[in-house]
């Protein structure tokens, strides 16, 4: 059967400014979707306006016109419905593993058993048994981004919007970390969009990617990924990777390559 639309974004445009000389158009007449269930990625170039357009997904900020659409009714502001996830974990550091997950939960007067319940779910979801107890500044960098994902999914979002969330971890641990989303996509069916500058990460992971040109920033091109297997690091060395990769690299070294012949 086919999956219906989760997410669309429709003839968005962004402008700052008050229109006079110093007005930049960071987003124009951006048109994609994300069916349900889907992984979703989004590259582009640096200044393209990645961020600026899942912020609006995320009713963090407002579109200048067009709109943004979830299950069919128009996004105005941020909701429960879309979980962000950003590269700063944004853990209360004054919160062990477990209550920061349970953190949105007590939000919404979930009782304290239901809570604690949901948080052992996704503490064995993202492999944190033995560090319910442990406190922010104990944990590494993969760990700390565990518990922020964690967290997330506990409040079981419609939508999962993730902003370059492994952009500050280190390389062997980033890998760890996509596997480990790869699962967790495969394992609760999240419908994901998510951000990202890397393109080994953006072919890893997406079922479909969109690969955005130079400001003002427009959708380029839809490309759909299809790997045989798992996908894993192995997957990083297949031909039907590199193919992939090898397109969307020809395309993003134009588009930085004319934003520089612009300047």
């Amino acid at each position: 059967m086919e999956q219906k639309i989760k997410l669309q974004v429709k003839g968005l445009t962004k402008t700052f400014g008050d229109g006079g000389a110093g007005t930049v158009t960071a987003l124009q007449d951006v048109n994609l979707f994300v069916k349900e269930s889907e992984f979703v990625m989004i590259v582009g170039p640096s200044g393209c306006g990645k961020t600026t357009l899942i912020n609006i997904i995320g009713g963090l900020d407002t579109a200048t016109s067009g709109e943004v659409l979830l299950d069919g009714h128009p996004v105005r502001e941020a909701g429960a419905d879309r979980g962000m996830v950003f590269q700063g974990y944004s853990l209360f550091p004054w919160l062990t593993v477990q209550k920061n997950i349970e953190f949105g939960l007590k939000m919404k007067n979930i009782p304290a058993a239901q809570r604690a319940e949901a948080a052992a779910k996704y503490i064995r979801l993202v492999g944190l048994e033995g560090f319910e107890n442990a406190l922010p500044k104990q944990l590494s960098g993969g760990m700390k981004q565990r518990v922020a994902i964690a967290r997330t999914l506990a409040n079981e979002p419609e939508v999962l919007l993730m902003d370059e969330p492994f952009g500050a971890l280190d390389a062997q641990t980033r890998v760890v970390m996509q596997e480990l989303l790869a699962k967790i996509s495969q394992t609760t069916g999240t419908t994901i969009l998510f951000i990202t500058h890397d393109i080994d990460e953006a072919v890893l992971l997406g079922d479909r990617i969109y690969v955005m040109s130079r400001r003002p920033g427009t959708v380029r091109d839809s490309i759909h990924v299809s790997l045989p297997g798992e996908r894993s690091h192995n997957s990083l060395v297949l031909p039907e990777f590199l193919e992939i990769k090898k397109t969307i690299m020809d395309m993003l070294w134009e588009e930085s390559n004319d934003a520089a012949m612009d300047r």
